[in-house]
Formats: structure tokens, sequence, C-alpha cells
């Protein structure tokens, strides 16, 4: 919390059939070990003092940089929707601090009312205001309320206002190149929160799956277990394709670092070090994709893919899988190194280019040797991450120069659970998936962590909003799902118990059904049953 102030459908221009992917069941004997020396020194991402203050334009000073392959209209819709998003959080402390200002006038339960519903959109809590005559006003009360209120607001207005996206073309793309199911990892830090809309400009219903965990460390079980759900609706439903159709089931990691401050404003999962942060997550992604082939033999093998995001400018490094399906730490495209040798090409010329970016990675020798090219599909993947990626880029380029002015934490609050699928906005939530509090810990203390310095060094509270998705086509799943937040609630409370009993935690609590466009229902904390929101 700052209290200080369509994917084209690129096709390769190389000739020939696509091809079926290949097989990942690479031995272990054959896996590289890692070197004496660090694969990324801090020098490496950091950016070269000889680049000129927008790392990624260099044109002559006063003219923007216009590359041929973004999307201007998008980067226009994109930025209204995040100034809008955050506008809102941000402007939540102002109005605290006129209605703090008044508590002691005789009409100041109608004054700050009136206040609220003009400058927030919504009441505060009549019962926390109505006290404000025993004692001061309890503004930490108050401003967790206000969150958690924004957050119902915003996802209410996302749910009814954001257009219809591209999705099926998009998942037809993910089809044509093998993949019948997208699942993405990616680290729960809050400036990875735009991940899927901005920085890789992917629509939202194209993803099987996009949960973020602590340094991108996700659960080797439970993505199982979704792989395994995945297979069995295509052999009982034939969805998204039959059994029999040669698709893949694609897995995702991404890791992050800062190319500003690359020792200390990187992942704080491990510790700012980007090489640390890149070898457990492809790490991960080994594991992941080995127990799948010992479980149901190599006929069930998955690909598997690494980025990495400088979130200073939202630049991707995508790592290319050779023709097995390894990756290397030293095999890979950086994104923002392309866009500065594309941006004054034409489209044609830039989209080449991209391909050719793929072919140098896949040529390199010494450590990030591979056994060749990825299959097609591949290649039309990445090409089409890299080229979306371009876009967002410029956006940054555009709007900051370059460069986010909060290239650390800056979020807004944390987010337990199941996460907001209407919430994909850089440094808005830190976003910690769990199922209970025990299993969720070294995520949860991250993030308390942070906000530690965000919120609880200036005397604000800590803001969880915790939500759960059920299914209501089973009988009782809501009221068992309603009463897991509370659970949830209970243990977060009792984990941190000195931050709530002095106030400086305010748990907030909704629950959504699983069918697409649903609203935020409000659970109730004293037990009883939240009224169903309206449809």
């Amino acid at each position: 919390m700052n209290t200080r102030n369509r994917p084209g459908r690129h096709i390769s221009p190389q000739s020939g059939a696509s091809r079926p992917p290949y097989g990942l069941g690479t031995p272990a004997g054959a896996l590289q070990t890692r070197p004496r020396q660090p694969v990324f020194a801090p020098q490496d991402f950091a950016l070269k003092a000889a680049v000129p203050a927008n790392p990624a334009c260099s044109t002559d000073p006063g003219r923007p940089c216009r590359h041929p392959l973004t999307n201007e209209s998008e980067n226009q819709r994109l930025l209204a929707h995040e100034l809008t998003v955050k506008g809102r959080f941000d402007g939540i402390v102002p109005v605290l601090k006129r209605i703090a200002a008044q508590q002691h006038e005789p009409d100041f339960v109608e004054r700050a009312q009136a206040i609220a519903r003009a400058d927030l959109g919504f009441e505060l809590p009549a019962g926390i205001l109505g006290d404000a005559w025993i004692a001061n006003l309890d503004m930490r009360a108050l401003y967790g309320a206000c969150v958690m209120r924004t957050v119902r607001l915003m996802a209410e207005q996302a749910r009814t206002a954001n257009p219809p996206q591209n999705v099926d073309d998009v998942v037809a793309f993910f089809l044509d190149s093998g993949y019948h199911a997208v699942d993405i990892s990616p680290c729960s830090d809050g400036r990875l929160k735009g991940l899927v809309r901005y920085i890789l400009r992917l629509p939202d219903g194209a993803v099987r799956s996009r949960k973020a965990y602590a340094g991108a460390m996700f659960d080797i079980d439970a993505n199982v277990k979704r792989w395994i759900e995945t297979e069995l609706m295509r052999y009982r439903e034939g969805r998204p394709v039959p059994a029999d159709a040669g698709t893949r089931y694609l897995k995702v990691v991404v890791y992050h670092w800062s190319s500003s401050d690359p020792t200390h404003e990187g992942c704080a999962a491990h510790g700012s070090n980007v090489t640390d942060a890149a070898e457990a997550g492809l790490a991960r992604l080994r594991e992941f994709r080995q127990a799948i082939e010992n479980s149901f033999c190599c006929g069930a093998s998955v690909d598997t893919l690494l980025i990495g995001v400088d979130t200073d400018t939202d630049a991707i490094k995508v790592h290319v899988p050779d023709a097995d399906g390894e990756m290397s730490l030293y095999r890979a495209v950086y994104n923002l190194e392309l866009y500065r040798v594309t941006v004054n090409d034409d489209a044609s010329g830039a989209r080449l280019k991209v391909y050719q970016a793929i072919q140098a990675a896949s040529a390199v020798t010494g450590w990030g040797a591979g056994r060749g090219e990825p299959h097609e599909g591949m290649r039309r993947l990445i090409a089409t991450l890299l080229i979306n990626n371009l876009s967002q880029i410029e956006y940054v380029c555009g709007n900051w120069g370059g460069r986010y002015p909060d290239i650390g934490h800056n979020e807004r609050f944390i987010s337990v659970g199941d996460g907001f699928e209407e919430f994909q906005v850089r440094n808005l939530a830190y976003f910690a998936h769990l199922h209970t509090v025990e299993e969720g810990a070294p995520d949860l203390d991250v993030g308390i962590q942070i906000f530690s310095k965000l919120n609880v060094l200036h005397g604000l509270p800590v803001p969880v909003a915790i939500h759960f998705r059920y299914d209501s086509r089973v009988p009782g799943c809501r009221e068992r799902t309603m009463e897991h937040c509370r659970r949830v609630k209970a243990a977060i409370e009792t984990r941190y118990a000195e931050l709530s009993r002095s106030g400086l935690l305010v748990c907030g609590m909704t629950v959504q059904d699983k069918r697409p466009g649903s609203p935020l229902e409000p659970v109730e904390a004293n037990g009883a049953l939240a009224l169903r929101s309206e449809r």
C-alpha cells in the first residue's frame, strides 16, 4: 500500500508442416549440473551505465518509441483500467484523513457517510462511526473495511465493464501449437499480478490455471491432481479436444528480478538472487514432469517452459527448450534487447527477427547448448509471447519512461485462497494461494513481511482478502466454502496474533461461484450465512 503519496495468430516464416511435440523423458544423468560460477551475476541483470534513462527506447529525446508490432489501442485500454483500479485504492487514505478531521462534529456520522459515498462509492460501517464519540475513531478498522469494500466494488465493476476478449482465438492458437491446456505458476510477488493480462497479453479464459506461489514454488502434488482432472475431462467429455488428439499440457513457471536493484528488489523468497530463483523454477518444472511420467508412463509427458520477468520494465526472458524439451538458464531470448533491435523495423522485419532470435538461442554452445530446436508449436508459442510482450514494454516506455517508478513492493492488500480473477494489475495485491494456513505459511509469512514495511511501519493494518470459490452444482458446497473461509481467517489471526490484537491485521472474506462472471459474495464473520448476491 502506498501511503506516501489479441495475440495474433503469428505463423513461423519457416516452411514445413507442423510436427508433433517431442518426448521429454531425458535421463537424470543427461541433465546439466550447476556450474561452479553463478549463472547470472547481478550485473548481468542490472541496467548498464551506458543505457539511457529509458532502458528500452533509445530514440532522439522528445520522440516517443513506436514499435511496429505494438497494439496501441490495447495499451490505452489497459492503462485506463490500471489507473482506475489503483486510483480507487490510493484514494482511501486521503478520504479517511478528511473524515478523521471531523470526528468531533455533532453531525459527524452524516458528514462521514456523505464524503464516503461521494469519494469512495460506498458507505462506511455505521458501528465504527457511531462509536467515535466515546473515544477516538478507530481508523485502523475503518481503513481495513474500506479496502475490503473497494475489493468487492472493483471486482463487480470489472465483471460488468470489461469487454469480451478473444478467448476462442487464443485457445485455437494454443491447440494449433499442440497444447490443450496452459497452466502458469508465477511468483506471488505483487509486481507479477498483471502477468497474464498485461505482460503476456493473454485473455483470462484461455489459461487453464494461474496460481501464484512464493518464489514460484508451486505444489507438485496439487498440480499433478490438476493435470489428472484436465486429462479426465478429455477422456470423459472430449474437452477441449479428445484424448487422442495428440496435444499436450503445458506447464509454465515465471520467476522475476529487478534490473535497477537486482540484489535487493528481486524475489524475496529467493533472497533477491535471480540465479537461485531461476534454478529453483527449472528444478520444480523437471520434478513436475518426472512425477507425471513416473506415475502415468512416458506417453503422458507434458511440455514445460521457464520465463523470467524484469519487474522494472515488464520485459520477459524466455528460456528456449531444445528438441527434447530440456531448458538451460544459459539459453534464452531477452525481449528488452529484441525490442531495441526491432523498434525501427517494419512489421514483417520485426517479426522475422523474433523467430531468428529463437533460432539463435537454440544454436548457442557451451553451458547453454541443447539438442536441437524446440518443436514447431513451441517455437510459435514463444514467438507469440515475445511479440505480445513487445506491446507491454512499450506500455511501460510510453507511460513511465521505460521503468516503473515503484520498482519495489507497493501492494495494496494480501489476497489469500483462490485469488480474484478480476484483479490483474501490477503491484495491486500480494497473492498467497493456499487451502489451509499450515500449507501456505511460507507464502503468508513473506506477505506479512512485505506489509510490515508498507503498512504496519506507518500505523496502518495489513488488509487480508480471503477468497475461495465454490461449485454451485455440488449441494452444500457454498456453505462449506463459507465455513472454510472462517477457519482460514481464524488461523491467520492466530498465526499473527500480535498484529491481530493491536488492530494491525484486518481480514475480509468473500466466496464466488466457479461459473464465469459470477459475483463476489461477502461472508459474515459471526457464523451466519451471508445473503446470496443477486445474479
